[in-house]
């Protein structure tokens, strides 16, 4: 497998009032909001445009579940399907299945320290 993760594609965490969070991030660092989050918008070395979720999630999120942390990562993976194979192989704890929608694929996983990872073979395209 050439490359596992490409970059990041997300940073989701907790937060008492998530509108609240996205309208001060909106006013004081000026993060373009929507009912997402803020959708950072980059271009690869190819040239390829790309992007980056910002996301608060209430507090009560089942989300990020089984992990007991306030926050999740998102990775930017090349081949989703086979580097989930090779986790598994490597005795990676797999959480649930990997799910496919118009923007990408997902997967999740355990790192060493019980924090869910959510791995996401983009498709950027999607959102333009």
């Amino acid at each position: 497998m050439k490359k596992r993760v490409t970059g990041i594609g997300g940073l989701f965490f907790k937060s008492k009032d998530p509108k609240a969070a996205k309208d001060w991030y909106n006013k004081h660092l000026g993060f373009n909001t929507d009912d997402y989050g803020c959708t950072f918008w980059w271009k690869d070395k190819e040239g390829k445009d790309c992007s980056t979720q910002w996301s608060p999630f209430a507090e009560d999120t089942k989300y990020i579940e089984p992990s007991k942390k306030d926050f999740m990562f998102n990775y930017r993976v090349e081949n989703l399907k086979e580097l989930l194979e090779t986790l598994k192989e490597e005795g990676v704890t797999i959480v649930g299945e990997m799910e496919e929608y118009d923007y990408g694929k997902f997967g999740w996983i355990l790192d060493n320290d019980g924090n869910k990872i959510e791995l996401w073979e983009p498709i950027d395209k999607a959102f333009l």
